[in-house]
Parts: C-alpha cells; structure tokens; sequence
C-alpha cells in the first residue's frame, strides 16, 4: 500500500489498553527513535487554552468543560459511550486536528525515524496507508484488565467495557506487519526491542536509496 509522500521512515506502534504501549514507545525512544504520540496530543488539544476547545464548546455546551477550561472527559466518556452520534461528532472535532498536528510533529523530528503511538490505529480506518510499518504491543486480554485495574483503579466491568470499543486482539494481529510480546516483565521487551529497532534503521537507511513505499 502506498503511503503519503514524507521524507521519513514510519512506525505505527498500537495495542489495546494495558497492552504497554507507552513503556515501549519510551524503549524506542531511549534509542533514538521520534515518537509522535496521538494520545498527548488530544489531551493538548482539549487542556485549558487547548486549539480544540472553542469547537467543543460550542458543539457540546459549557457544561462539557470543567473549572479550568479543560475537556470534562468523564463527563464526554459517559456520553460517547452511550450515543454514537455524539462519539461521531466528537471525532469530527479531534481527528482532523490531532492528525494535523501529528504531521507537523513528525515533520520536525530529528530521531533515526518516527513512530506514531496511535492507541486506535486499527479502528481509525486511515492510519495503517500512512505508515510503513504497523507495530503492534500483545498481551493476553485477562492481562489487560488486571493491569488497567491495578493502575487506574478501575473495576473490571469498566475495562471490560472500554476494551469492547477498541479492536479485538484478532484484528490488531491481523493488521500487524510486527509483534512485541509484552506478556512478561521489562526484561523481556529489551531483546524484543533491540531487534525491531536494528530493522527499522536498516529500512530507513533503505528507503533513502529506493523512495517512499510500504515495507
């Protein structure tokens, strides 16, 4: 699949919540890697002050917005859980901006090459064309829970809940061009790493001799 024309080899990192997808951005990333994470950006985009407020403002109300001119996102959760009108709405506010933004990132970057931390690459329909390289973090699905639990004290209903909105593990796998197997401790990313990381130097050492294709 051809991808858009960027002076740069790409990396779409993904998996479900709980899966460790920052803990190995920030493995790429100690090697040098750029890492374009999606999910900071939107935050940016709906903090106090953020591009993407007025938009969400006038779309949702005042009430959407909470003491600090932030995005209330307990409130917008519950509703976009509830009404895919709403969920719809809300992305045609955020997508075109964080994608926007996203490219500007990446054209900046000064890293070996850019990964995109995208946590719904294979529900966004769009992100696999942009990429060379679709990388994705597995772990079981009853890993998953235990650990969104233990770090946002969450119950297991409402993982539970949020992991049926995302892509199964099935569909990400299928989309993978790579896997990390992050099931057990850090250790064992490091090897995992240290692999990917030598063959996505040697691709864009590559595309700089053979132009811009998927690999």
């Amino acid at each position: 699949m051809q991808r858009q024309n960027v002076p740069y080899f790409s990396v779409g990192l993904t998996g479900g919540i709980g899966c460790g997808k920052s803990t190995v951005a920030d493995l790429f990333a100690a090697r040098g890697a750029s890492i374009v994470d999606t999910d900071q950006i939107a935050h940016s985009l709906t903090a106090p002050n953020g591009a993407a407020m007025p938009a969400l403002v006038a779309q949702f109300g005042p009430d959407y917005a909470d003491a600090h001119g932030a995005l209330d996102r307990t409130k917008m959760r519950k509703l976009v859980f509830s009404d895919a009108k709403a969920k719809a709405r809300l992305e045609a506010i955020l997508h075109p901006r964080i994608r926007q933004a996203t490219l500007a990132a990446a054209a900046e970057a000064t890293g070996s090459y850019v990964i995109f931390a995208v946590p719904l690459l294979v529900e966004s329909g769009g992100w696999v064309e942009r990429v060379n390289r679709v990388l994705v973090i597995d772990c079981l699905e009853s890993l998953q829970v235990s650990r969104v639990m233990a770090r946002n004290g969450l119950s297991e209903e409402q993982v539970k809940a949020i992991m049926a909105t995302q892509a199964t593990r099935a569909m990400r796998l299928a989309a993978a061009d790579d896997v990390i197997d992050n099931h057990g401790d850090l250790a064992a990313l490091a090897p995992q790493i240290a692999q990917l990381h030598d063959l996505y130097l040697a691709f864009s050492k590559r595309m700089a001799g053979i132009g811009l294709q998927r690999l």
